[in-house]
């Protein structure tokens, strides 16, 4: 089965038209996170990182999380433009998302600026916003990226879709 690109509308952007390797855009769009009923994530400072036929994902400045949430697990993963992700369990009370955010301790060159800010996955979280419109994920389990309205696919992870 093959699925073909969908051609974007007015203000839509096409995940097939972001670059590889990804590029990493700050925006002002208001970016938040949800998780046990808690908004642990509130920033009009994110960065995002947009890459061939992914949905963006969004970085969170730590001064604008509460990190108190977060506690680090020992998951690990390696991306060969971004370099080494290090995860973190998301806690409040009883609920936890295991491996549910992740930071790039040490980017590799050319996304230095990711240093200090975390991303979530928006299937472990309640809710995450951007622009008060509440995202799907990306599909599969590995993708971390945000789906809002304005971003057509299809999506690395949906069935059927040929990458790179």
């Amino acid at each position: 089965m093959y699925i073909p690109r969908e051609k974007p509308g007015p203000g839509q952007e096409s995940a097939w038209d972001y670059p590889r390797p990804p590029v990493v855009q700050p925006t002002s769009r208001h970016i938040e996170v949800v998780f046990a009923g808690s908004v642990i994530a509130d920033t009009r400072r994110a960065l995002r990182v947009l890459e061939t036929s992914h949905a963006p994902v969004y970085y969170i400045p730590a001064d604008d999380i509460r990190t108190d949430v977060l506690e680090p697990s020992s998951r690990a993963s390696y991306c060969e433009f971004k370099g080494e992700a290090r995860y973190y369990r998301v806690r409040i009370g009883d609920r936890v998302a295991e491996d549910g955010a992740w930071t790039c301790g040490a980017p590799s060159r050319g996304y230095e600026q990711l240093l200090g800010h975390f991303a979530f996955f928006p299937q472990l979280m309640d809710q995450c916003r951007v622009d008060g419109e509440v995202v799907a994920p990306q599909p599969g389990q590995f993708y971390g990226g945000w789906v809002t309205s304005d971003v057509v696919g299809p999506f690395k992870g949906d069935p059927g879709v040929r990458t790179l």
